[in-house]
């Protein structure tokens, strides 16, 4: 697959900038949301557990790159909090599955809902076409994080 050149001649300072604007809009949102003051390896496990299901400590350490020991240490707290609870290994006795509780899917139900009440709320004060511009760099930016730019070979 060969290289595409870039017809914008300032491709890395967007890049640059848009790393600092993506970045800048996620600590917002974490600090918009975040009521329970989770950590963000607390809310990424809470995360991973809505999306997978019941996941053994080995699996979600090693989704989220982090060591068993750390991830263990992890949801020992998500444990204490109530957030997470213990579930047998349908067919290894030796495991031990952790899945989310009513009260951690409530967590998440509550942060995405703050999410998007603060999303919603910021993207009023802009101008119709500054929400159509929003909208448009959306799709563009979806399409950036669906693409890879690795070479298969």
């Amino acid at each position: 697959m060969a290289k595409q050149s870039s017809v914008f001649p300032g491709v890395d300072a967007a890049a640059s900038d848009l790393l600092a604007a993506c970045g800048q809009l996620v600590r917002r949102l974490r600090a918009e949301s975040n009521n329970q003051e989770l950590s963000w390896s607390q809310m990424a496990v809470l995360i991973r557990l809505e999306e997978g299901g019941p996941t053994s400590t080995a699996d979600i350490a090693r989704a989220e790159l982090v060591k068993p020991q750390s991830m263990g240490a992890t949801l020992s707290v998500l444990e204490e909090e109530g957030l997470v609870e213990r579930r047998p290994h349908p067919t290894d006795g030796r495991q031990v599955l952790f899945a989310l509780t009513a009260a951690g899917i409530e967590a998440r139900r509550r942060v995405r809902a703050a999410k998007r009440t603060w999303m919603a709320s910021a993207i009023g004060t802009l101008t119709a076409d500054e929400q159509r511009d929003l909208l448009t760099a959306a799709a563009v930016i979806r399409r950036l994080a669906d693409s890879s730019t690795r070479d298969p070979a």
